[in-house]
């Protein structure tokens, strides 16, 4: 696929060529992830170029000179920039959907972009003729369109990545901006009613590309209040790498809503170690401890591969570690009694 990407990009394989790629990477994927016993699944986001920009990859209305982000290793990730409205998604998530719904005997969740992340294309200059506020109505527009779209079409859930919630805190630690963040967001989700919010998610990380993350040294203490207030149901934490788990369940247990369901991160992808099933089932045991077992789920921390060209992990370790954790949910489960 990454060969293919550049190959692509470099005039050598046409769009069509790339589009077959796409479908056997998401079959792979698929018939991967099923074998491993998980009741849900997703295509592995095989076709995105980026799980934050995937949804206009390719506009002509972009520049690459945008909002950088920097990791613990030293190196950098360049958002792009818009440059002209109006603002319109080239290939929403449901498309991907619907590639990958022919291959599946499972349900799937579909993960989306936040519409916090894609706040951060417009300029800070502004943009000639379009204003921010036109550019985020914009930007709600099309998310709550893409998830509507997403849940019509039969997606199990549809994930809303988070990812630079932690960011926003480490860029601002007034968290004004992470406010800002959080009330973006709910102006998406308070488009859905309550029945629909119950597919709905939100996923949180510290980032995980090439070995290292952007966030991890922000205290969940000052992110955690505020990511309880989306008007989502089902939150997906990373959990895995936190050096301290059992004082962020205490945090969790402190600031979830009643009703809402906490996937907690069992995995994590930048350890080369596979985990055991038994380092799975000792996570949720005591997770099992803070959060009631009918709102407690398990999750990896954060994407093996969030973007195009991160080739830091391969596919035999992360099937190896998710087959871990639909193991070590199986034995943690029996142990609570629940089999």
């Amino acid at each position: 696929m990454i060969a293919g990407l550049r190959d692509f990009e470099g005039g050598r394989i046409s769009q069509r060529e790339l589009h077959a790629l796409h479908r056997s990477a998401i079959q792979d994927t698929i018939e991967r992830f099923e074998a491993t016993g998980s009741p849900v699944i997703t295509d592995g986001e095989q076709a995105k170029h980026s799980f934050a920009t995937y949804a206009i990859y390719g506009l002509e209305t972009l520049a690459p000179d945008g909002v950088p982000i920097s990791f613990a290793d030293g190196h950098i990730r360049i958002l792009p920039r818009v440059t002209a409205g109006p603002f319109r998604y080239k290939t929403p998530a449901d498309v991907y959907l619907d590639i990958a719904r022919p291959y599946a005997h499972v349900p799937l969740k579909q993960a989306v972009s936040s519409a916090s992340a894609l706040s951060l294309l417009y300029p800070q200059d502004g943009i000639r003729d379009y204003s921010r506020q036109q550019y985020l109505q914009a930007v709600v527009v099309e998310l709550e369109g893409e998830i509507r779209r997403c849940l019509h079409k039969g997606a199990h859930v549809v994930q809303m990545d988070f990812t630079e919630a932690r960011l926003s805190i480490r860029l601002d630690p007034t968290r004004r901006l992470l406010e800002s963040f959080v009330d973006l967001n709910n102006l998406v989700l308070e488009r859905f009613s309550v029945d629909e919010r119950q597919r709905i998610g939100v996923h949180t990380c510290p980032g995980a590309d090439r070995h290292s993350t952007h966030s991890a040294e922000v205290d969940y203490a000052e992110l955690l209040p505020s990511l309880f207030e989306l008007r989502a149901m089902n939150f997906y934490v990373q959990l895995a790498s936190e050096p301290d788990r059992e004082r962020v369940l205490k945090l969790i247990r402190t600031h979830a809503k009643d009703g809402q369901r906490i996937f907690v991160g069992v995995i994590d992808p930048l350890d080369p170690r596979v985990e055991t099933p038994e380092d799975v089932s000792e996570r949720v045991l005591q997770a099992a401890q803070y959060i009631p077992v009918d709102r407690l789920g398990t999750t990896d921390d954060c994407g093996f591969a969030p973007f195009s060209d991160d080739t830091s992990r391969t596919r035999e370790t992360a099937f190896a570690k998710i087959r871990a954790r639909v193991a070590g949910t199986a034995l943690a489960s029996r142990r609570l009694g629940l089999d």
